[in-house]
């Protein structure tokens, strides 16, 4: 069966960790669209440059797709604004899955943010709520939004906020039990590999995975 996956944001901590969990396994093709190249080679890899905001002229990527993972997100910081935070963490990830909901694609696996809720008075809360009810109007066939806790990992633009509280959350660990299990550091790696299992497994509806439980289908 060919199995094509189309990835957005793979320049990203876990778009990058997706990348390549895709590639490990036994995907026919996997398109990646981003604004720079990625330094990996492989011959069933398509890195497609895009400009997002003109996402639409780029809707034959979609086409044949079994699976998309929307990876992509930022900062208030980096984006420079609330609106252009919106552009990349609610407007990107729904025109994109319009584009893939025309394309025939089943399957729309999503990384938001613990907390996601529409009505919220946190802006970024909000923001990625407003995205995970957006995606969930566009009635793919499986919805998997993920919301993991702090992200561990290498990425390519130091955030210090970030570096200093992965150091507080690793140093505690140990004490993530319970309860608390939902507040776990988690690499991006092991959000990577939960994404990809959940998208072979093929399910139908409408889900959302805490971080615990991101933990689990992700591998220890």
């Amino acid at each position: 069966m060919e199995r094509i996956a189309v990835v957005l944001g793979a320049t990203g901590l876990v778009g990058e960790a997706v990348t390549r969990e895709l590639l490990a396994g036994e995907w026919t093709e996997v398109r990646v669209l981003v604004r720079r190249s990625l330094a990996l080679t492989d011959s069933r890899l398509k890195q497609i440059i895009v400009d997002w905001e003109q996402l639409g002229h780029y809707k034959e990527q979609f086409s044949g797709a079994y699976a998309v993972f929307c990876c992509l997100g930022t900062t208030i910081k980096k984006a420079g604004s609330q609106e252009q935070f919106e552009r990349v963490d609610l407007k990107y990830p729904l025109e994109a899955a319009a584009l893939a909901r025309a394309g025939g694609v089943k399957q729309f696996l999503v990384v938001s943010s613990m907390g996601a809720n529409a009505k919220s008075g946190n802006f970024y809360i909000r923001t990625k709520g407003r995205a995970e009810d957006g995606l969930a109007a566009a009635g793919f066939h499986g919805l998997h939004i993920f919301r993991p806790s702090l992200l561990l990992g290498e990425r390519t633009e130091f955030r210090l906020g970030e570096r200093a509280a992965a150091v507080v959350m690793k140093a505690l660990d140990f004490a993530m039990t319970g309860k608390l299990a939902r507040y776990r550091a988690i690499p991006a790696a092991k959000v990577a590999k939960a994404m990809v299992n959940i998208a072979l497994a093929d399910t139908g509806g409408t889900h959302i995975y805490t971080n615990e439980v991101i933990h689990v289908i992700g591998g220890r």
